[in-house]
């Protein structure tokens, strides 16, 4: 079974091109604006949090937040370079993708090789494993064995996401991805933690190393648990959509497959308004600040799945996708869900 919005009518699913390619033309001034803009609230941010220090790192603590916003933003930026969509030229995107993805410790060659992966294959069950929050079906799971069962309901629980999964980001995009990076990709992996390296050091030279540690730590880990999160949502709700080969269809799967996340005018500031998240899967040509003006003139858009703040933490209690109900469940709605139960047949 679909969500009402998992089925377009077939006029409209054959012609979207038509629908988004208004859209798809960056603006130069809208986009060295918004990267100025971003940058200079990122700096000033960890300059506030330098003078924190000295009434009480608690208000740093407190600033890191909203500087992690401004990091979120930044990675937008990168996002949007690496779909080359920011700038009409690619060496400017590629430049710019290089410095903001240093910024926000991730090799952009890299990143965009496997996000294109993800955008091609997201809700397909059969191309699962490309940038995306692993998810089983029931029948996979009631499969498996008491470890492997213990293992992925540890992986899908919230703390270990939202608490470890920054720090395993971190340190997983320190190498380049086995098998789906090629000489380009691995060379960019090293360039990028060579410049890391170089302007922590300099930082280091300049303020000290204890004071950016205390300073850019927990400003990535927040801007990483907002990108967790983010990324979270905008595909693991209750009616969202997954097929298998010829079953799958790639306009569905970003209309139905992505949440339009709603949130307050000044998050989706930071978060660069990727909440539209259906509007930017079907199209990634289409700049950030586009999005939104996309998703209201375009009826076709409304049909997505709409998710507010508090409906996106129910997200979280979805851990299993049921293909005979076709939508996300919990644990409590698996028949032998428990991990130390044996496994059955199937």
């Amino acid at each position: 079974m679909e969500s009402p919005a998992a089925s377009p009518s077939t006029a409209v699913r054959t012609g979207w091109r038509d629908i988004v390619a208004p859209y798809q033309q960056p603006s130069v001034r809208r986009s060295v604006t918004q990267l100025a803009v971003t940058l200079f609230a990122l700096g000033g941010a960890f300059v506030a949090m330098h003078f924190a220090m000295r009434v009480s790192y608690f208000l740093t603590l407190a600033l890191s937040l909203v500087a992690g916003g401004f990091l979120v933003r930044t990675f937008i930026i990168m996002h949007d370079c690496g779909h080359g969509s920011f700038f009409r030229s690619r060496r400017a995107n590629d430049l710019v993708g290089f410095v903001t993805g240093a910024l926000t410790l991730t090799p952009y060659t890299q990143w965009a090789k496997d996000h294109a992966i993800h955008h091609a294959t997201s809700g397909r069950l059969d191309k699962r494993g490309y940038g995306d929050i692993e998810t089983l079906t029931v029948e996979e799971y009631l499969s498996l064995g008491r470890l492997r069962r213990i293992q992925y309901r540890i992986y899908r629980n919230p703390a270990v996401l939202l608490v470890l999964g920054p720090v395993w980001l971190v340190l997983k995009q320190r190498v380049h991805t086995p098998g789906s990076g090629g000489r380009r990709e691995v060379l960019g992996v090293h360039l990028t933690n060579a410049t890391i390296l170089v302007a922590l050091t300099a930082a280091c030279l300049l303020v000290g190393p204890l004071k950016v540690v205390a300073i850019y730590a927990p400003t990535v880990f927040f801007a990483a648990v907002a990108g967790i999160w983010l990324f979270y949502v905008q595909h693991q709700y209750e009616r969202t959509y997954w097929a298998s080969g010829r079953d799958w269809d790639y306009s569905t799967a970003a209309v139905a497959g992505s949440s339009f996340y709603r949130l307050p005018r000044v998050l989706d500031w930071m978060t660069g308004s990727i909440g539209f998240h259906h509007v930017h899967h079907l199209s990634p040509r289409i700049p950030n600040y586009y999005l939104r003006r996309a998703h209201e003139e375009n009826p076709y858009f409304h049909q997505a799945h709409r998710l507010t703040l508090r409906e996106s933490v129910r997200a979280f209690s979805l851990k299993l996708w049921d293909e005979e109900r076709g939508r996300m469940v919990g644990w409590g709605e698996v028949g032998d869900g428990h991990p130390l139960a044996v496994p059955r047949a199937v």
